[in-house]
């Protein structure tokens, strides 16, 4: 396939660590570009990790890599077996991403895992893949054309491989930030000294210096890029793949279910939803029997402490992951899909992929954070659910309250209004456009 593209087919070189048999959000935004890129015109060279350290594992994601895709794989080492063996971990333990802690203290080992994270891996844990990467990937480029390069990130380091190759071989560059960087909402958990500070942010700017285009997944997230760099962000959002959602189950009526999908970590914490649920819960006989929260994904320690203490841990079940079309058909039998977002200062800007999914299947949403973020702006566009600032515990059992009345009286649906322009297919066609902008300059 790398050498026998079709008529007027051109390249692209995407470096991304998250592919599949790797599972979780990090996979799926550069999985489902791949999958309608010919579509546009472009076809994709996927360069990921021989053995990475992934959170989660999704096997039934390998199905839908577009048949003949070219995936340049290099081994990586990583620091996380001697983190693993430093706090008390087994070789085969997952090490979660976004500071989300499953045990009920972090240790004094951990606490310098972290520091040490931040302070001498720097951008991240991958920052031994770069220099090789470079070899590699020069070596392979004196052999193939391709016409652009993509960089997606976190993990930031694939954005200074691309840095590299951009010096050696002056490719046209477009590169991704599916996440901030030094905005990020555990940046101030790497608890950085101020060398490794600006560090960090030095090589930020170089990345948004030198990219010939630089793309990020909401609009808030673009302006603080644009603070930084200096220069215009695009703006392409996540979204959904209408064909992950056909023949699911309908809603189930047998219980008023809320249900989260995703790792919970203790930023995402909504305190207001469990003090609502608790106050109807003692208020309402026929809410109490019917109410249920199911969680599908990694919970923080601190989200299982605030159950139990509003007394929630009856009604709460964890599931701590499901292969992507399982999750979604568990989500499509439950009435109401929450939307936590992160209390930190990046808040307004984070619209995660588990939104845009949230829409496709039907079912409200209520979201946990302000008025004013990306996440409300898109709910009130789609009228697709209901937002509640963190500490609005009045306004949470009113939404509460109206949607189980609605449930109740079989009236609990949710629009589909705009929902189309967030199908992965429409998306990719903002990206080919992007990608013929830079390929022709």
């Amino acid at each position: 396939m790398t050498q026998n593209l079709a008529a007027g087919m051109k390249k692209v070189l995407i470096i991304s660590y998250y592919w599949p048999p790797g599972g979780g959000a990090g996979v799926f935004r550069w999985l489902k570009f791949t999958k309608y890129l010919r579509d546009y015109g472009w076809e994709p060279v996927i360069y990921t990790p021989e053995n990475p350290e992934t959170p989660v594992t999704d096997p039934s994601l390998s199905a839908q890599v577009p048949p003949g895709v070219c995936v340049l794989k290099h081994p990586i080492w990583e620091p996380y077996h001697l983190y693993k063996l430093f706090s008390g971990r087994k070789r085969t333990d997952k090490v979660q991403t976004g500071f989300l802690q499953e045990k009920q203290h972090a240790g004094f080992a951990d606490k310098a895992a972290a520091w040490i994270r931040g302070n001498f891996f720097i951008p991240d844990a991958r920052r031994f893949w770069i220099r090789p990467s470079i070899k590699y990937l020069s070596a392979w480029l004196s052999q193939n054309r391709v016409d652009a390069l993509v960089s997606t990130g976190p993990p930031h380091s694939m954005h200074l491989i691309a840095l590299g190759l951009k010096k050696r071989h002056g490719l046209p560059w477009l590169a991704d930030f599916r996440d901030p960087w030094t905005q990020i909402d555990f940046y101030d958990k790497l608890m950085l000294t101020g060398m490794a500070d600006s560090i960090h942010k030095k090589l930020e700017k170089k990345v948004l210096k030198h990219a010939d285009k630089v793309v990020s997944i909401s609009r808030n997230c673009a302006k603080d890029l644009e603070l930084i760099g200096g220069r215009t962000v695009e703006v392409i959002t996540n979204g959904y793949d209408p064909e992950d959602f056909d023949e699911l189950p309908g809603f189930s009526k047998e219980a008023f279910s809320i249900c989260h999908l995703g790792a919970m970590n203790a930023d995402r914490n909504p305190e207001v939803l469990w003090k609502a649920l608790s106050a109807l819960m003692s208020e309402n006989q026929s809410f109490r029997d019917k109410v249920k929260l199911l969680f599908i994904g990694k919970v923080d320690v601190s989200v299982r402490n605030s159950l139990k203490e509003y007394g929630l841990d009856p009604v709460a079940r964890f599931i701590e992951h499901s292969p992507h079309r399982e999750a979604l058909a568990k989500a499509s039998c439950s009435a109401i899909l929450l939307l936590a977002l992160n209390r930190t200062p990046n808040v307004l800007g984070i619209a995660p992929g588990k939104l845009y999914e949230y829409l496709a299947l039907n079912r409200p949403v209520l979201c946990i954070g302000p008025d004013e973020g990306d996440a409300a702006e898109i709910l009130r566009e789609t009228q697709s659910g209901t937002s509640v600032g963190f500490d609005d515990t009045e306004k949470c059992k009113q939404t509460l309250a109206a949607f189980y009345d609605r449930f109740t009286s079989g009236r609990l649906t949710a629009s589909t209004r705009s929902t189309g322009r967030y199908s992965r297919k429409a998306l990719t066609g903002q990206m080919a456009g992007l990608l013929n902008d830079i390929a022709s300059a």
